[in-house]
């Protein structure tokens, strides 16, 4: 007589590792499908739980669940630029790119949702979380530039390489993911380059920065 194979024990899961269940299952559906199109009970099915539960966790609903998510990416995301301070501070930015861009790869549809906006679940909340990305990544890259006290041209520069960044991610992803993600990431290290040496042509504090980087390179 063949042995029966033996069931996994049940688990009950924490509260923590709940609700990390089903921002997972979430972000995983945003990632893929514009928010309108994801239902409570899409989530509820990719968990393998109830609608039920998914209302216990998130009470506000989708609304709630979506923000909890977004979140949620939005903490990756600032991870990204949350560079050691090995190598030049090219090399480093190289580097936080990379994992930008993969973020990108792999949150395609939910990212150009969430970038282009006009979605039925975006709020002031939402554009808050997605704008508080922008500055962390201001402010990593500020901090290895090593720029203690940037002046306004500065900040402005590194605020609208930020923004070309999110729209050539967009292009990016409009093109079938083409150049390569590493061609791309080599580019807007260049573009970051000459956005700073046209500030730099007006800025002393962003000229001595220029001639830093130009002395450094990209090891």
């Amino acid at each position: 007589m063949t042995p029966q194979t033996a069931t996994p024990a049940y688990r009950r899961l924490s509260v923590e590792e709940r609700r990390r269940q089903l921002l997972d299952a979430a972000l995983t559906l945003f990632a893929h499908r514009a928010p309108e199109d994801v239902s409570l009970d899409d989530v509820a099915e990719a968990a393998g739980v109830s609608r039920p539960l998914v209302y216990r966790y998130f009470p506000g609903g989708k609304q709630q669940l979506y923000e909890a998510a977004l979140g949620s990416a939005a903490d990756e995301l600032r991870q990204c630029f949350d560079e050691p301070r090995t190598g030049s501070p090219l090399a480093r930015l190289a580097r936080a790119l990379t994992r930008y861009l993969t973020f990108v790869d792999e949150h395609d549809t939910g990212f150009a949702a969430l970038l282009r906006g006009g979605s039925v679940v975006e709020t002031s909340r939402t554009t808050a979380i997605v704008d508080g990305v922008r500055r962390a990544a201001a402010e990593h890259i500020l901090s290895h530039l090593g720029a203690t006290d940037p002046g306004p041209r500065l900040r402005m520069t590194i605020r609208m390489w930020i923004t070309a960044v999110e729209a050539a991610s967009l292009i990016w992803l409009d093109e079938d993911k083409q150049p390569p993600a590493g061609e791309l990431r080599d580019w807007l290290v260049d573009q970051f380059v000459a956005t700073l040496s046209v500030t730099a042509a007006r800025d002393e504090q962003t000229a001595a920065l220029v001639g830093t980087l130009t002395r450094d390179g990209r090891d």
